[in-house]
């Protein structure tokens, strides 16, 4: 049994702005020789999520819309009271998705749906360089 760490820094913009990671993932399952495992994949920070998703433009819309509608951009956070910040919003929001996702490896593939990709997301209100912690314990080939 092997236990693997590797750290990414991905640059996602403000406000719900996503990144597709499944191939750095992949690559990560493949490079490391996993036959059979685990892939955690977590998000450090109050402001960051991870999730997967049909990654494909009009539902990157409709989730910014859906995340809107659920903490509202232009509601008052208690939050804001504490750091005289803007961004009660996104920490609600990356509450309610999470910071992590555990995806199984079943012979050397993650196992994820046809239209499923693996996503960091930035809810923070202004660009950030995320870093994404994958932890792969799995037996290698």
């Amino acid at each position: 049994m092997e236990t693997i760490t590797e750290i990414f820094e991905i640059e996602v913009g403000a406000d719900g702005d996503m990144k597709d990671i499944t191939p750095l993932i992949d690559k990560a399952v493949k490079k490391h020789k996993i036959k059979n495992g685990v892939a955690v994949v977590f998000s450090v920070g109050s402001t960051g999520a991870i999730s997967t998703i049909e990654y494909e433009p009009n539902l990157i819309k409709d989730m910014k819309t859906a995340l809107e509608r659920i903490a509202p951009s232009s509601a008052e956070y208690e939050h804001h009271k504490t750091w005289g910040d803007d961004n009660g919003r996104s920490h609600v929001r990356a509450t309610i998705i999470g910071p992590s996702i555990t995806v199984p490896i079943v012979n050397g593939k993650l196992t994820l749906g046809t239209w499923q990709q693996i996503v960091v997301i930035n809810l923070d209100t202004r660009k950030r360089v995320r870093k994404v912690v994958l932890q792969i314990i799995g037996e290698c080939y």
